[in-house]
């Protein structure tokens, strides 16, 4: 009986109109700065209640993490690995993914136009603001990563590199799941994002990440720098860096799920296999260097 709720339940809240009205037509920035309050807060009782509610809705797997019990939500979310539960592609041809995730459009960006999903274009001009790192990958390769809210959360350097600056643009916080990306226009050109500029060791080739915020996730944490960008940041939108990482070395994390948009300039072109709803881990084969 309880099975047949829970399923029923799920057929429900799967349903386009329902979901788009349940997680966008609500005071999307309070409900963010909610959650971000309830998953501090320090309490394993709690945080195993959350948990057991947390997985009546989505498929969440903890046999690969490093930690058995939580002391708090946000504790879970950013969860880190065994070690070894992320093995990476040794290929100094191949740049790797920088996290887990379900591929969605991707393909090579016409001029200055790229896609966030079928018949939903916008351009880089809107997302990365930069005029010059516009030119950069005019024409170049690209694919958006998205992280579900039960996936592990931490991204990871794709290549040897150098992150050379970071730029945090403000905005808003939809949800970015397929179905309002079939809906809201310029969606990852609204919410809160991070442009990080990275120069691979190899070649010297120029290569951004762009994690995008949303719903009950405006909160990037990056490791380099000793500030946490959400909606409460004040500080510089622009930050220069000079932080070598190696292939794999953890850059930071999300504090629930969200998205990260990879780009590389012309030359590059994506693996085999990397097409939309194809299902990545952190470590695998993303794209290949020129």
């Amino acid at each position: 009986m309880a099975k047949s709720v829970h399923s029923q339940l799920l057929k429900i809240l799967q349903q386009e109109d329902i979901n788009f009205l349940l997680t966008n037509r609500i005071p999307r920035r309070l409900a963010t700065r909610w959650m971000g309050w309830f998953s501090r807060i320090e309490s394993p009782a709690l945080a195993r209640a959350a948990i057991a509610v947390w997985r009546l809705f989505a498929d969440l797997d903890l046999t690969e993490s490093k930690k058995t019990s939580f002391g708090s939500l946000r504790d879970c979310f950013t969860r880190e690995l065994r070690a070894g539960a992320r093995p990476l592609d040794g290929d100094p041809s191949i740049l790797v993914s920088p996290c887990d995730g379900i591929v969605g459009a991707s393909g090579t960006v016409r001029g200055t136009e790229l896609f966030q999903a079928k018949g939903f274009p916008y351009r880089l001009e809107d997302l990365l603001i930069d005029p010059e790192l516009v030119e950069t990958y005019r024409d170049g390769t690209y694919v958006t990563l998205r992280l579900t809210s039960s996936m592990y959360h931490r991204f990871h350097a794709p290549h040897d590199a150098t992150v050379e600056r970071v730029t945090y643009v403000s905005g808003d916080t939809w949800n970015v799941n397929p179905i309002a990306l079939k809906r809201v226009e310029r969606l990852f050109c609204r919410n809160e994002r991070a442009v990080l500029r990275l120069r691979l060791a190899a070649g010297g080739h120029p290569v951004a990440l762009v994690p995008v915020a949303a719903i009950l996730v405006a909160s990037i944490r990056l490791h380099f720098l000793d500030v946490v960008m959400n909606m409460n940041y004040r500080g510089a939108a622009d930050i220069a860096c000079a932080t070598r990482v190696r292939r794999g070395d953890e850059l930071g994390w999300f504090e629930h799920g969200s998205t990260i948009i990879v780009f590389a300039p012309r030359g590059f072109r994506l693996c085999d296999g990397i097409a939309d709803g194809t299902k990545i881990r952190m470590g695998q084969r993303l794209m290949v260097l020129p």
